[in-house]
């Protein structure tokens, strides 16, 4: 055992053995330039494969995802006449605990296309236009 060994607990390493093995390491390895080469191109070729399986894997995730959670919506009427409620889904900008982010009731006018529909307020006589 050595001093080295004794007083700090690890053994010691000179950095000529480091310098050695190092050289012993790359002389082995790139003996064969032709070889070496060959192994590099075919690693290379393993990752990109590992990589377009998982970008598969990842695209097949997301269609079921998205299916799954298309299959969970449920389709509305909206019937112009009724009244509803208004989600403000940009109230985060003034955070709140207990403050609401449905407004209303108003007065549903008219249903677009698409979803867009015209409502509105009765107390301020004010119509307009909102995704639905």
């Amino acid at each position: 055992m050595s001093p080295y060994r004794l007083v700090y607990g690890k053994a010691c390493h000179l950095p000529v053995e480091l310098e050695h093995k190092t050289f012993w390491a790359v002389k082995k390895l790139n003996f064969d330039l032709q070889k070496a080469g060959s192994a590099r191109l075919l690693q290379l070729n393993e990752l990109e494969e590992h990589r377009m399986f998982s970008y598969e894997s990842a695209k097949l995730y997301k269609e079921k995802t998205k299916a799954w959670h298309d299959k969970q919506i449920q389709k509305r009427e909206l019937i112009p006449g009724t009244e509803v409620l208004l989600f403000n889904s940009r109230l985060r900008l003034f955070p709140g605990k207990l403050k609401s982010r449905w407004s209303g009731p108003f007065k549903l006018v008219k249903v677009y296309p698409y979803g867009a529909v015209d409502l509105l307020d009765e107390k301020s006589g004010r119509e307009f236009m909102v995704n639905g």
